[in-house]
């Protein structure tokens, strides 16, 4: 079941050959709603189609005692196949090396919303914990039955169920399920284990996918083959909102075994070797008409300034005037973030299989279902014989919610009449990406003579409003949000633009965290005791003094020619708090020699995946911060590889080091994107301690550095 197979059952022709299992099936508001208080509504039933009894996720026990559990969650290298297996095997008492997990099936997987937000331990960690305990429940009524033993008398572990006053009177959980299918469900929920109860959870233990990737066995959707299958290549415009205004296939078709297809706006040629197919449709003679534009990196803030909405207020408190007028010193800044690119390594790949009125299409996904809907609108198919499996995912970010790729193969091959796969190429990957949106964040702010805030005017443009509200103690504040939608109003962007790891929060940071720095310079006080002496929330102020602690902190106030910086923020319910130390040369480069980065997220379910998740984000941060950039003239993207866009190397990497505050009667929050939200504004804020030199724009590139202290 690794969902690299073309042969892999429906969902009811899997379900009939594991009658010797044991099934539990559980619903979204008996897991979730019981574990938060959340009243289910009365005659609630879910909207999809493909959840007719209301079950949120499923989980089997075979024969053999192998536990699978099923997920529409999918595996794109940040270790939810790991993290997900431990703890269905924590709260099962099975062997961790006996769980597996089919992930992003839709034929076998319960729906789910996509993977993003940092919300796959968050949200569906406690509902797969549920499932285990539930199944632990009804195994040992089995065993209790089969044994003749009280339920009270017996004990599970490690997948084997024995009476505690006679530990050998036992039975495996393969046992209990060998020749017979039992479904139950049971009315009262056990409850899911305290952190003192875990065994598994909390602890390092071998990822699920290492072997497979180390040893190139992992297939990624452009590894799949099918029997009589074509390589596309398609046609593209020149521009965003380019037109075609005449074609001329001939030289293509001229070349022997291409086939032509035009499927409504695709022209794709076809053919059993991609180099073929590349060399076909470079072949093609096109003109495109495309519309004149004069926006690029430096006319854009101005365009989208105009089309901005009015905004409304998310938070506020007290009054604005007042608090300007109780202020000794007041500052308006305006911040700029460019657009970024998401570049995962693995580009927009699909092979999809159209034929009988069925499709079956293996996609670079993070949205399984909703790439099925997409699929079933194109081809005018019900969402029932449409199927996605997902195989490895290679990287994401966000840029693979939408699924261009994987109907232009659907459409394709039901026009063709066999399997098509398309792959785009890292030119393709750059045009067709939704980038982070080029965003402005206008901030003014004021101090007393006490070093405190007086007030705190926040307008954000077009990031979101993720991270946007205050969490400092300012009594009179106002934060308005002007664009909630990342793809922006009408005529806003030139192109698409989406979510990017952390949706707004980086922009919002580094607007914040920037603006604090400000004006802890002006009070002439150490950025971190301005932070301290302005919040009142407990828990980012332990935080931000275990940082200060393992860094080795020294009161100064910026800039101090240290080149040290600090920054904090939350994100998916994590607080975190970085400092760095930067070299800033003579002409503007950016070296960053060291950063720590302080996370309390919870309980930390896998500390070793944890940390990785934070390395990678500051190494990500990196690039946003000091060199990503789209560069772009109207609807044409000019960056097309990684020779003009220019991500971190390993040359850049700093010391990292990674420290968990302990919280363990907080449920596990978000890990998959707070360390990179605070890297704009932590360099930022290093740079001006280093030269006293206040960047306001996103990258922080040699250029602008140096230009800024000219």
């Amino acid at each position: 079941m690794s969902g690299a197979s073309p042969t892999l059952p429906t969902r009811r022709q899997f379900l009939r050959r594991m009658a010797g299992g044991i099934v539990v099936y559980f619903s979204l508001w008996d897991l979730i709603g019981a574990q938060e208080g959340i009243e289910k509504p009365a005659g609630a039933r879910p909207e999809r189609r493909d959840l007719p009894r209301d079950f949120n996720a499923f989980i089997r026990i075979g024969e053999d005692g192998k536990v699978t559990g099923f997920t529409g969650k999918i595996e794109m290298g940040q270790g939810p196949s790991t993290v997900l297996a431990q703890m269905l095997a924590d709260e099962l008492d099975a062997p961790y090396d006996a769980v597996e997990l089919v992930m992003g099936d839709t034929d076998l997987c319960p729906y789910d919303q996509g993977t993003w937000g940092s919300n796959t331990v968050r949200f569906f960690g406690p509902a797969l914990r549920a499932a285990g305990a539930e199944a632990r429940g009804v195994l040992l009524q089995l065993a209790s039955e089969q044994l003749g033993v009280p339920v009270e008398r017996l004990q599970a572990k490690d997948g084997v169920i024995t009476d505690r006053d006679n530990p050998s009177v036992r039975v495996g959980y393969g046992a209990l399920a060998k020749g017979r299918r039992i479904e139950r469900t049971l009315k009262i929920i056990p409850s899911i284990k305290e952190f003192s109860r875990f065994s598994l959870m909390g602890k390092q233990v071998p990822r699920k996918d290492s072997l497979a990737k180390v040893t190139g066995q992992a297939k990624y959707s452009a590894d799949i083959r099918l029997p009589g299958m074509l390589y596309a290549r398609i046609l593209r415009p020149t521009a965003h909102g380019a037109t075609l205004k005449s074609l001329d296939t001939a030289q293509a078709e001229a070349i022997r075994g291409i086939r032509v297809v035009r499927v409504g706006d695709v022209v794709a040629v076809l053919h059993e070797l991609p180099d073929v197919a590349e060399q076909a449709v470079q072949a093609i003679r096109a003109e495109f008409d495309a519309k004149e534009s004069a926006l690029d990196g430096k006319t854009i803030y101005a365009h989208l300034l105009s089309k901005a909405p009015e905004g409304r207020i998310v938070a506020s408190g007290g009054d604005i005037a007042e608090g300007q007028a109780r202020s000794s010193r007041r500052f308006e800044n305006t911040y700029l973030n460019a657009y970024v690119a998401h570049v995962a390594m693995e580009t927009h790949a699909a092979l999809a299989d159209v034929r009988g009125g069925k499709a079956t299409v293996w996609a670079s996904t993070q949205n399984p279902f909703g790439a099925r809907d997409e699929i079933a609108d194109a081809l005018g198919f019900a969402p029932e014989k449409v199927r996605v499996i997902v195989p490895f995912v290679g990287g994401a970010f966000g840029g693979k919610a939408m699924n261009a790729q994987a109907v232009e193969a659907a459409r394709l091959s039901k026009e063709a009449g066999c399997p098509v796969q398309v792959m785009f190429s890292r030119q393709e990957e750059f045009f067709y990406d939704w980038f982070r949106p080029a965003a402005l964040v206008k901030v003014s702010s004021g101090i007393g003579p006490d070093g405190r805030m007086t007030f705190w005017d926040y307008n954000e443009y077009y990031a979101g409003g993720r991270g946007s509200e205050q969490f400092y103690s300012v009594p009179n504040h106002r934060t308005r949000v002007h664009v909630t939608d990342l793809r922006g109003p009408p005529g806003g962007h030139p192109f698409p633009t989406g979510a990017w790891r952390g949706p707004g929060n980086s922009a919002n940071t580094f607007a914040r965290e920037s603006q604090i720095d400000v004006m802890a310079a002006a009070a002439g006080v150490d950025p971190l005791e301005f932070r301290l002496r302005n919040l009142s929330d407990s828990r980012m102020a332990r935080v931000l003094r275990t940082a200060a602690d393992a860094f080795g902190w020294r009161p100064a106030a910026a800039p101090s020619r240290r080149g040290y910086g600090v920054a904090c923020a939350s994100d998916a319910g994590t607080y975190v708090a970085t400092m760095a130390e930067v070299d800033v040369a003579a002409d503007g480069s950016v070296a960053v020699k060291r950063v720590l980065c302080v996370q309390d997220m919870g309980v930390v379910m896998n500390p070793t995946g944890a940390r990785l998740q934070m390395e990678g984000g500051i190494m990500m941060g990196l690039g946003y911060a000091l060199s990503e950039e789209v560069s772009f003239s109207g609807g044409r993207v000019l960056d097309e590889n990684f020779d003009t866009y220019k991500i971190p190397g390993f040359s850049w990497m700093p010391k990292i080091e990674t420290l968990f505050v302990d919280n363990n009667q907080l449920a596990p929050q978000g890990g998959g994107e707070p360390a990179v939200i605070v890297m704009g504004a932590v360099i930022a804020n290093a740079i001006f301690d280093a030269t006293g030199v206040r960047m306001l724009e996103l990258p922080m590139t040699a250029d602008r550095v140096k230009a800024a202290r000219a």
